[in-house]
């Protein structure tokens, strides 16, 4: 996630470890450091209880005070509970204060892995940092190995370091136009660049939201003058003498931050030494860094635990549906609603753009959810996915549930290209229109005049209408109109999934072939129904109420727990065979 980009980086001009010493070292640093000058009103937070890694409680805040005191429980006053909640993001900025190596970047990969355990490893961190105008390519790296007449390229007499910017002058006279195609970064830097197309505002804008900043790594304790490469290589560029070509920081563990160099574990020092020895001109110099963690690094968790009342369980589990994240908080988070849901909104965009929690538990006959809108856009109408089929849907009108995306997979693992389906609570689709990619003909039904009107968009949506035939009516009327027909004897598997109710609907089912010859033969039908339980047995509770409504003593049943829906509350699925005494009874229901 952390590009180039996202890298706030000054090259650093300390001598390089050929020169390091112990009196160099961090210990050895004047009293008050650079840092407090840099962050005179910074407070440090305690870290002795906490464990390795980033955290909200460690490193320092470059602010007057701390977000939160270690005895607060309510929230800070900028992030009270009100319908526009705001917070100070800034307050989420820790600074922490590393060691590095600076290396070649040639090198960086190499020394990586043998320093591996001596790095830093944070999570969502690079242990090797970018610095941005340090670059260069390795063409005009040659440029300052050129030696003339016997003295190194760029220096004078006395040692001076000539300026690399008549220097330059001096290459451009000696090549003519021709001579460029040998020195393209020479003729790029010597000619004036073509002019960059004006960015509209809009684009500008729309950049800007992209481009999150997480992370930021800044090298302190420069050095004062040597910019004489500045001409050549850009503004931005500040490398001393011994710079040559591109460079890289190899962030080391936190707890070497502090240190000086004979404090350092011996890999590091091995590694330094050696790098001296084979080569008296290394760049690798021990430099030290401030990383800074911005507020868009830290997960929705990591907020929320500073944002809410201490010893407060953090709501972190939502569903999904679409663009609009689902959230069913309990009533103690209840009165920081609007601070959750915008936390949920920053932390998953842009997959997320609208927050809503259920008050009210599902009491209507269409089984709509009353939702209330916390963040983002008020739009409830979102597409779905599932199963390689996209579906349209309106929260604020229709059920849906994606949870139980992996029992719908299930069920329909079951079907075939002969089978012919009948979904009485078939809601806007999920399983009629994907059994209708498998099977031969699909009848699905709903009483929600607002479900069906979905359920017919997202058949021409997927192309699947031709083989799904719609109908707007009571599950028991539904059943009985389907079962009376020339249609019957065709219906392979019949799906109930209305686990609230859908058990009750079963006695329709009684006297549905009383008026066919008992002579003939008859394939009945496979039913799949759907319930809820609470019981200690709830596959004993559940068995017991298809018998009852079937009003059949002697019904093989396969039951299976779907999910945990609360606690001691499951959902099952009990899958039968139609008994042909059922079928046949001579009581029916009267529609």
């Amino acid at each position: 996630m952390v590009g180039t980009k996202l890298l706030h980086l000054k090259p650093n001009s300390l001598l390089p470890f050929t020169n390091f010493s112990f009196k160099h070292s961090f210990s050895s640093l004047p009293k008050p450091s650079i840092l407090s000058l840099l962050y005179s009103t910074q407070t440090q937070i305690k870290t002795q209880i906490f464990s390795y890694g980033p955290s909200l409680h460690k490193g320092q805040i470059p602010l007057e005070t701390p977000f939160r005191t270690q005895n607060q429980t309510t929230l800070h006053p900028d992030v009270q509970e009100g319908n526009n909640p705001v917070f100070d993001e800034q307050k989420f900025t820790r600074v922490f204060h590393l060691a590095a190596l600076r290396v070649p970047a040639n090198d960086c990969f190499a020394l990586e892995n043998r320093l591996r355990g001596h790095l830093l490893n944070w999570p969502r961190v690079k242990n090797i940092a970018r610095v941005p105008g340090d670059e260069i390519d390795e063409e005009m790296i040659t440029l300052f190995d050129e030696r003339k007449d016997g003295e190194e390229s760029g220096e004078e007499e006395d040692g001076e370091l000539e300026s690399l910017v008549l220097y330059r002058e001096k290459l451009v006279k000696e090549f003519n136009y021709r001579g460029f195609v040998k020195f393209k970064n020479l003729a790029k830097l010597s000619r004036p660049g073509k002019r960059k197309k004006k960015e509209s505002k809009g684009d500008e804008e729309r950049k800007g939201n992209e481009r999150k900043e997480f992370w930021a790594v800044e090298v302190l304790e420069e050095k004062e003058g040597e910019e004489e490469m500045k001409g050549l290589l850009g503004e931005d560029f500040k490398g001393g003498r011994k710079w040559k070509g591109s460079t890289r920081l190899l962030l080391l563990d936190e707890r070497y931050g502090d240190k000086g160099f004979e404090e350092l574990p011996q890999a590091i020092k091995a590694v330094l030494v050696e790098e001296t020895r084979e080569n008296s001109s290394s760049t690798i110099e021990l430099v030290r860094c401030k990383l800074t963690l911005f507020y868009d690094y830290w997960q929705m968790n990591e907020i929320l635990e500073t944002l809410l009342p201490e010893g407060m369980i953090i709501p972190s589990a939502f569903e999904t549906v679409g663009h609009i994240a689902h959230l069913n908080l309990k009533d103690e988070h209840l009165p920081y609603k609007n601070i959750i849901a915008k936390v949920v909104l920053d932390k998953n965009k842009p997959k997320i753009q609208t927050v809503v929690n259920k008050i009210d538990i599902i009491q209507n006959d269409y089984r709509t959810m009353q939702l209330e809108v916390l963040a983002g856009n008020h739009s409830l109408v979102t597409t779905v996915v599932e199963n390689g089929l996209r579906f349209r849907v309106d929260l604020a009108k229709v059920y849906w549930n994606s949870r139980l995306g992996t029992e719908r997979q299930r069920l329909l693992s079951g079907f075939n290209r002969y089978d012919v389906i009948c979904d009485v609570f078939s809601g806007i689709g999920p399983i009629a229109i994907s059994a209708a990619k498998i099977v031969k003909r699909v009848y699905a039904n709903d009483l929600n005049p607002f479900a069906v009107e979905y359920l017919e968009r997202n058949s021409v949506l997927n192309k699947l209408e031709r083989k799904i035939k719609i109908f707007n009516m009571d599950g028991r009327r539904f059943i009985n109109a389907m079962f009376s027909s020339e249609k019957a004897h065709s219906i392979t598997h019949v799906v109930m999934n209305l686990p609230n109710d859908a058990a009750e609907f079963l006695d329709a089912f009684r006297g549905v072939y009383r008026d066919q010859p008992r002579d003939k033969e008859f394939n009945f039908p496979m039913i799949h129904v759907y319930g809820f339980s609470k019981a200690q047995d709830p596959e004993f509770d559940f068995h017991e109420r298809i018998r009852i409504a079937l009003q059949e003593v002697a019904v093989n049943v396969d039951m299976r727990r779907v999910r945990l829906v609360a606690p001691g509350k499951y959902m099952l699925c009990a899958s039968f065979i139609l008994p042909k005494s059922v079928a046949f009874a001579e009581c029916s229901l009267n529609v």
